[in-house]
């Protein structure tokens, strides 16, 4: 009679927590996706994505000032074909990339500090890159409704004065603010940035000229009040 081997099942071992019980394994779908998040999590600099939309700003940032530089590119070309119609749409459509940086009303709060901290993040050759953009498509501005049928001298002016905003010693922007406030029938104004043009360039025949005749202008002026003054009285 042959001696049965009774074979006992394979024990299975179940680490036991004293205070939890069990502890199951995670399924591998879930430490997947439990890694992913925290990969995502250390990129985006904390579990609010702080950093990643601080970054995200920057980049957009850097893609309105290239923009705006291409746009202004276009605007020069168009103004060479004497396209001056287009040109200026070009340099409109600039500065729109270059105002897009500002932080718009209605704006959420923690957008608003992103993006303030994104535009103090500039290098300053992006500094000197927005300005200096800005300050040609101001002036190009003013070259292109100069050559218009009708020009729009109010606008001239208002275009003049923000260059003049950025360098106070833009000889173009004096000599056609001048034009302007002359064109606009303010001689005292038009005298004063022709002078400031003037003291910059001496020999300029177009600033002598216009500030001959804003000079002639005001004698006129001075004198029909002169005459006007005799007539009260009498």
């Amino acid at each position: 009679m042959h001696s049965t081997l009774l074979r006992s099942p394979p024990t299975k071992h179940t680490f036991v927590s004293e205070r939890h019980g069990p502890l199951q394994p995670l399924p591998l779908r879930d430490m997947e996706a439990k890694q992913l998040k925290s990969r995502s999590l250390a990129a985006a600099g904390g579990p609010d994505g702080c950093g990643y939309r601080a970054g995200s700003a920057e980049t957009e940032m850097e893609a309105k000032i290239q923009k705006a530089i291409d746009f202004k590119a276009e605007g020069h070309r168009c103004y060479k074909e004497k396209k001056f119609r287009e040109a200026i749409g070009k340099y409109h459509r600039a500065l729109l990339q270059l105002k897009g940086m500002q932080v718009a009303d209605g704006t959420a709060g923690s957008e608003v500090s992103l993006l303030k901290q994104a535009a103090s993040a500039l290098t300053e050759e992006q500094r000197r890159a927005v300005e200096s953009t800005e300050i040609e498509c101001y002036d190009s501005l003013t070259a292109c409704l100069l050559q218009s049928e009708l020009v729009n001298y109010e606008r001239v002016k208002e275009y003049c004065l923000k260059v003049l905003g950025h360098q106070r010693d833009h000889f173009k922007a004096m000599y056609r603010a001048g034009i302007a406030f002359y064109h606009l029938g303010d001689y005292e104004c038009a005298l004063r940035y022709l002078r400031d043009a003037k003291n910059r360039e001496p020999t300029d025949t177009n600033v002598l000229r216009y500030i001959q005749l804003t000079e002639m202008k005001m004698s006129k002026s001075s004198q029909r009040e002169r005459e006007s003054g005799k007539e009260t009285q009498g």
